[in-house]
């Protein structure tokens, strides 16, 4: 039997005024005629959406989610080539021991998504050190939280460069320019347009990176293969992890919008993924990935209680009985 955790991404629609994004531009950072006060402007912003984070953790605590993805966009213009003086993390850290503290006081699973921008198997140098930076900004702010950064950042595998067996391998040679700890970090993701589940496990089975499925990818690009067939070994990629299996879980939009989110997640989508995944490993965390964040969580909970093969061990948390 499986525990099936359920969790959000980086922001709710119920807790208001609590966003965790808040930015500035660098167009606007420099109208700032002041350096000095646009750099601690900067560090408000940044302070502001840690505690806004915090703010989501309590509600999150207060519906006992236990599962969430923290938003890559907590510090503005971190990492920016026209601010590689500034020491952001001397001004947030405080915040973000808090942030870190208050997470594992309750036994709560956070992590990251960087943007589609980072990608690990290009032939540009700039490209991979500018990745490899973005990379790094999340390894910190894991470790000013307090955290084991092992396995908390999740992304793809990159573009196909016209090649995609060439550019798998590029992958392969370029991890070896990846600083230990951040390897120690990473987790890949079938993606729906260039890399399927099956490209994805070649890669995480030769490299020991664990696997994160997304069922709504897999559904938009397959090439046939059935997750089923390939779900042990995506549990396999795991077996070295201090953290449970996790997923993806999303619906289309539409059929004509089929890769983009919809508002909500499917009933019969997840079912059928925990009744086919059920009792192949402890726990499997799913994150929901759908416009309404917290919302679709609390509907699909909703659904959950009223379906008889499932038993609710929380408001966020179940099993599934045959």
């Amino acid at each position: 039997m499986t525990l099936f955790r359920l969790g959000y991404v980086a922001m709710s629609v119920n807790v208001q005024n609590a966003s965790p994004s808040q930015t500035m531009t660098y167009q606007r950072f420099k109208l700032l005629r002041d350096r000095e006060a646009a750099i601690r402007k900067l560090e408000r912003i940044a302070q502001s959406n840690i505690q806004n984070c915090l703010r989501l953790l309590k509600h999150n605590k207060a519906h006992d989610i236990k599962f969430f993805r923290l938003s890559s966009r907590l510090v503005p213009l971190a990492g920016h080539d026209e601010l590689e003086e500034w020491n952001y993390l001397s001004a947030i850290k405080e915040d973000l021991r808090e942030l870190g503290a208050f997470s594992n006081s309750e036994g709560m699973r956070l992590d990251f998504h960087p943007d589609h921008f980072v990608v690990l198997n290009s032939s540009d140098k700039k490209i991979l050190k500018n990745s490899l930076k973005v990379l790094k900004y999340h390894y910190l702010l894991l470790h000013y939280m307090g955290f084991d950064p092992t396995h908390r950042c999740v992304f793809h595998l990159g573009g196909r460069y016209k090649d995609k067996e060439k550019s798998l391998e590029r992958f392969i040679d370029n991890w070896g320019l990846v600083p230990e700890g951040i390897q120690k970090m990473v987790m890949i993701e079938n993606d729906d347009t260039s890399y399927t589940l099956k490209d994805c496990l070649y890669i995480c089975e030769k490299l020991s990176i664990p696997h994160v499925f997304d069922i709504h990818h897999h559904l938009a690009n397959h090439d046939g293969e059935r997750w089923e067939e390939h779900w042990e070994r995506v549990v396999n990629t795991w077996s070295h992890s201090p953290l449970p299996v996790k997923m993806h879980i999303s619906s289309p939009k539409s059929q004509k919008e089929f890769k983009s989110h919809a508002d909500f997640v499917d009933l019969g989508l997840l079912l059928e993924f925990v009744s086919k995944a059920n009792g192949s490993t402890e726990q499997i965390d799913c994150m929901i990935e759908a416009k309404q964040k917290d919302n679709a969580l609390f509907k699909l909970a909703v659904e959950l209680k009223e379906h008889p093969n499932i038993e609710m061990l929380s408001d966020s948390s179940f099993i599934w009985k045959d």
